[in-house]
């Protein structure tokens, strides 16, 4: 999920309180900022600074004026078999291609299992945006290497590398002998843990009291539950358990609706508790019929769009 869907749902968790409530209506908005705070903590541990000493064994630089895709599937098959001679975790960073300043070569990176081998693919030339710069190529560069070891998948076969910095896959032995790509290994490990949430409301505890705690505990464990909708997962109990746990792939991070649904129905859900403060003859609109409409009318909305577009 984006961080605005990961804010509001940490608002809307601090709302559930009614001392949370209460005291933003005195003018104390403490609980609702640690909400916000907490929601968006875990991906900001994790792309502000983890990812800055997360270290890696190999990397991958393509030549920016003939990039070589030979070259790449090499590489990523070497790191798959030397993590099943080794045994260890293999992690290799794969580089994006920068031609100008707003201009990146795009290259996908496919493990094919059917056919045990990695295939790389360099596509067309894109803005910083992602978005497409000029006609597709004609000939698209392809090339495959073996794998020599039996490879077993957790997120997508296929990934695109192309803005900003590469990802680092971590080629991972896993106990039925396989070996587990893992797509950016630093995100979503330590930092989407219940533990480190139930950590975090201890210190809340001990300096506001303990709707302070229920609310840092309930922001964060909202956002864990909200990732595990997706294809990556978390490591939803560490330090207890070392790997993530397989999310239920129901949606992508980046993906509009769901983004927009979440934040929907957490302001539902702020509306709704903040109504409940409030004396029944002092309101315009029903909390229940307002959250009633509100959670039907998005999806059938959204619905309706979807097959007028097609």
């Amino acid at each position: 999920m984006k961080g605005i869907a990961h804010f509001a749902v940490g608002v809307a968790a601090a709302s559930c309180f009614p001392a949370a409530v209460a005291a933003a209506e005195n003018g104390n908005p403490l609980y609702f900022i640690l909400g916000g705070v907490f929601g968006l903590l875990p991906d900001t541990i994790d792309f502000k600074f983890y990812r800055f000493f997360y270290r890696h064994h190999a990397e991958v630089i393509p030549d920016p004026l003939n990039p070589d895709p030979q070259m790449i599937a090499d590489a990523v098959a070497d790191a798959v078999d030397y993590a099943a001679e080794s045994g260890k975790p293999v992690r290799i960073r794969l580089n994006t291609i920068r031609c100008d300043t707003d201009l990146w070569q795009r290259y996908s990176v496919r493990f094919n299992l059917a056919d045990a081998q990695v295939e790389v693919k360099i596509g067309a030339e894109v803005d910083t945006g992602g978005n497409p710069v000029g006609p597709p190529p004609e000939n698209e560069a392809c090339a495959a290497a073996p794998l020599n070891a039996p490879v077993r998948l957790d997120y997508l076969a296929e990934t695109d590398i192309d803005i900003f910095e590469g990802p680092i896959f971590q080629m991972t032995p896993a106990k039925d002998g396989t070996i587990v790509p893992q797509f950016i290994p630093w995100h979503r490990e330590w930092s989407h843990s219940f533990v480190l949430g139930a950590a975090f409301a201890i210190p809340a505890w001990l300096l506001w009291g303990s709707t302070a705690a229920f609310t840092v505990f309930s922001a964060h464990a909202a956002h864990v539950a909200l990732d595990q909708l997706g294809y990556l997962g978390s490591n939803l109990f560490w330090p207890l358990t070392r790997r993530r746990t397989q999310g239920m792939k129901l949606q992508h991070s980046g993906d509009a609706f769901p983004n927009f649904y979440a934040v929907w129905l957490s302001c539902l859900l702020i509306f709704r508790n903040l109504a409940l403060s409030i004396p029944a003859e002092s309101l315009i609109i029903e909390p229940a019929t307002i959250t009633l409409w509100g959670i039907i009318l998005p999806p059938l909305l959204h619905r309706i769009m979807r097959r007028w577009l097609k």
